[in-house]
């Protein structure tokens, strides 16, 4: 084996590549941080699913969830965040905020999707704010 393979195998090993959605994360808290936001946390695992990003805009509290995909043969990114996703999603936001103890803030969900076409080197993002209501909000008084 040549000394550049070695060098290669070990460089992937200890310095995997990203997954297009983990590149997509990765673009979309640079968006949001280029315009302001604050990073609360990143990938937060709670229960059964996982907060893509918590963001602070200004005083509100903003759950961020990222849609990444290369194309729109199969619609578009956004539309994977459906009512059952909504309901997670809620459930996950406010178990953060009862974790940190922040249910007196003003919260919101945001959608961010990513179209990362094969070969380019930079994505389309698109940022809906606001996206949905909460859904299932009984559990804030639990």
């Amino acid at each position: 084996m040549n000394m550049r393979r070695a060098v290669s195998r070990w460089f992937e090993r200890f310095f995997p590549k990203k997954t297009l959605g983990q590149r997509g994360e990765a673009a979309a808290e640079r968006y949001l941080r280029r315009r302001g936001y604050k990073v609360l946390a990143r990938s937060d695992r709670f229960g059964l699913g996982e907060l893509d990003l918590v963001m602070l805009d200004r005083k509100t509290i903003v759950f961020v969830e990222v849609k990444t995909r290369q194309s729109h043969d199969a619609g578009h990114p956004s539309e994977a965040v459906d009512k059952s996703k909504q309901r997670k999603l809620t459930q996950l936001a406010v178990a953060f905020l009862k974790r940190h103890d922040l249910l007196e803030h003003p919260a919101r969900f945001d959608v961010i999707a990513v179209t990362w076409a094969t070969g380019k080197r930079l994505p389309m993002i698109e940022h809906t704010k606001n996206a949905f209501e909460a859904v299932g909000t009984r559990d804030f008084y639990s």
